[in-house]
């Protein structure tokens, strides 16, 4: 009985069989994948357009990034115009356009549009939110605390610590000479 095949046959051919068809069917997977990531890649080839604008929202007088794609045009350079800070002309870096520009301080607070012009004729759009507070120039007087400036406020302080840590040391010394001579 030993080396008998329960179905009469040889075992290569059906190995092969076998084999084939399992290469079959994940070279077919693998094609259909291939068609799926070049048919997506070709569809967004022609949306890689935007422009960004950090931080936003942006406290009037300070310093903003922005950052743009004009799909394949990033090689060269490419214009931003916005009422909140006027025109800027982004410069390729890294693969992107970049450029920074300082909004006015006197900008009144408000939602601004972005608008980015490529040399490609391509344009994106974003909002910048523009903030306007009043910045305290030091911190609000509250005063009446424990560490209030005042005359003597520092030294009354002190004397009240070693005061409070030389209590606490005598009342240990105490309570383990007590213990040391009830033993």
């Amino acid at each position: 009985m030993r080396g008998l095949r329960p179905y009469g046959g040889t075992l290569f051919p059906s190995i092969i069989i076998r084999l084939l068809g399992a290469f079959a069917l994940v070279g077919a997977f693998v094609l259909i994948g291939a068609f799926v990531l070049i048919g997506a890649g070709s569809a967004r080839a022609g949306e890689n357009i935007f422009v960004e604008v950090t931080p936003n929202p942006a406290q009037a007088g300070t310093r903003v990034s922005i950052r743009a794609s004009c799909d394949n045009a990033n090689n060269r350079q490419a214009d931003v115009q916005s009422d909140a800070f006027g025109r800027v002309t982004l410069r390729p870096d890294n693969g992107f356009l970049t450029g920074q520009v300082t909004i006015p301080g006197n900008k009144d607070p408000g939602d601004y549009p972005v608008d980015l012009r490529c040399q490609n004729g391509k344009t994106a759009t974003t909002t910048l939110t523009v903030l306007n507070m009043e910045q305290p120039t030091k911190g609000p007087a509250t005063g009446g605390g424990g560490t209030a400036g005042g005359p003597g406020t520092g030294s009354l302080l002190l004397i009240g610590g070693l005061a409070a840590v030389a209590l606490t040391v005598g009342f240990g010394f105490l309570g383990n000479r007590r213990t040391g001579n009830g033993s």
